[in-house]
């Protein structure tokens, strides 16, 4: 599309790892359809722009101290983020677009997290779209929290988590986004403003494909945002361009487990990791390394700094009596092995970026949600989708080896695994020309073309 060349888009991503790295694949594909792209990032985990040399980077003194950093309560830590960067972005977005030699700005994108960016778009009367990096079935649940909490479902009580929500099928109540916080009340405030945020934007985009979030996706365009053009684009990570990039984590990748994968037989290997952020406790990271080695399958896990509240001691003698048949590393380079043919499970605690790279490679997933919207996306693989299963009964050694032993060799698993296959071809042909994403992403482009004059007035004064 040569009218987009000459045209520049401002990018802000949330400045965690499972925020970065989408917005990031967003820009490669974006930057494929002749855009310019500059990324605005705070130092508080900052940004390596020689891994993107085709972006220009434009960092504001936004860093949190080592207390702040610390922060568990996400809605203080998100309230302090917003606070923290609205007139430092100001000030920078002000300097970006009087800049005369450089292409002049469509619009910004930026995720509906960092609610600050809607004042200050709007105050340069700039369009400004919104990238959720989460799926859209769980920001079909965020939208409905005022119905949610109308109907007695939030705060969520105990003693209600079997019981069916008749109002979003085919969730229940323990699917329900939540948060172990002292403050329920500014969870639900959080997650409202959030969802509010795409009523006052030019656009919503998604990192899914239709035939991933089909129901989700028309519930979200018919009774949430009937006025907003939503894109679903993904799998980003897929597209050629986006694939080609150099790692963008905020974590060093530890190169051996692909060594070690490389010796292993075809999808024999159960592949374990949590994410950036969730953690266990001592006693179920005990039970999940017993658990593991009970099943007597070959496992990667991933045991990054912080994962265990507390330390994390191994049992005495556990690594020795593998005998090679486990690996564990502090972090792994997921893509590529959830990709290698050894791999035959992925434990996961469900977070949107791993489920959907689970599901683009047909590998089934055994789940273990631990926050926010992670309950929804379990929910989905292993009741909608049907490509894996959730550990429902307590993290417990007996528990989790009958899990893996199902989903490993019993007749179930080869079901799922099956029906995994068939979910990743569809993954791949929403990318190919005139599948559902390939055409989302041109109407995207499109859509961009036909807002970006309502900033140039301003641009130009």
């Amino acid at each position: 599309m040569e009218q987009s060349r000459g045209l520049r888009l401002i990018l802000l991503p949330l400045p965690f790892q499972g925020h970065i790295n989408p917005m990031l694949e967003l820009g490669n594909l974006l930057h494929s359809k002749g855009f310019s792209i500059t990324i605005v990032h705070t130092k508080f985990n900052s940004l390596n722009p020689s891994s993107h040399p085709h972006f220009t980077f434009h960092s504001i003194p936004v860093d949190l101290s080592e207390s702040e950093a610390s922060i568990k309560e996400a809605g203080c830590l998100l309230s302090l983020i917003n606070a923290k960067c609205v007139e430092p972005f100001r000030e920078r977005l002000a300097t970006l677009l009087s800049d005369a030699e450089e292409d002049p700005v469509a619009c910004l994108i930026s995720d509906p997290l960092l609610h600050f960016t809607r004042s200050v778009a709007e105050s340069f009367e700039l369009p400004r779209i919104l990238l959720r990096t989460g799926g859209a079935a769980s920001f079909a649940v965020y939208a409905a929290f005022p119905l949610l909490k109308e109907k007695g479902y939030l705060p969520i009580q105990d003693s209600r988590l079997e019981e069916p929500v008749t109002e979003l099928s085919p969730f229940k109540v323990k699917d329900l986004p939540r948060l172990d916080t002292c403050d329920p009340e500014s969870f639900y405030q959080l997650i409202t403003n959030m969802a509010n945020e795409p009523k006052a934007s030019s656009g919503l985009i998604f990192n899914t494909f239709e035939d991933l979030e089909q129901h989700a996706l028309a519930t979200l365009r018919q009774n949430s945002y009937p006025n907003i053009p939503i894109f679903p684009v993904g799998p980003f990570h897929k597209c050629d361009s986006a694939a080609s990039s150099s790692s963008t984590g905020l974590l060093t990748e530890d190169q051996s487990c692909i060594s070690w994968l490389n010796t292993q037989a075809p999808k024999s290997v159960v592949y374990v990791s949590f994410g950036s952020i969730a953690a266990v406790k001592e006693a179920q990271f005990l039970e999940i390394a017993w658990g593991l080695a009970n099943s007597n399958h070959p496992f990667l896990w991933v045991v990054r700094p912080g994962l265990v509240h507390g330390s994390e001691p191994l049992p005495d003698g556990f690594l020795e009596s593998l005998n090679g048949r486990g690996h564990i590393v502090k972090w792994a380079p997921q893509k590529q092995v959830l990709a290698h043919p050894a791999v035959g499970a992925f434990w996961t605690h469900n977070g949107w970026n791993s489920t959907l790279e689970s599901v683009c490679e047909g590998v089934p997933m055994i789940c273990m949600p631990c926050f926010s919207d992670q309950m929804a996306n379990a929910r989905y693989v292993s009741h909608v989708w049907k490509v894996g299963v959730q550990i429902e009964h307590g993290i417990e050694r007996v528990e989790i080896e009958r899990t893996i032993n199902l989903l490993m060799v019993e007749k179930e698993g080869e079901e799922i695994r099956d029906r995994a296959l068939k979910l990743m071809e569809k993954a791949n042909i929403c990318l190919k020309e005139g599948g559902s994403s390939y055409q989302s992403l041109d109407g995207l482009v499109k859509h961009i073309l036909s807002i970006k004059s309502f900033a140039f007035g301003k641009q130009s004064e």
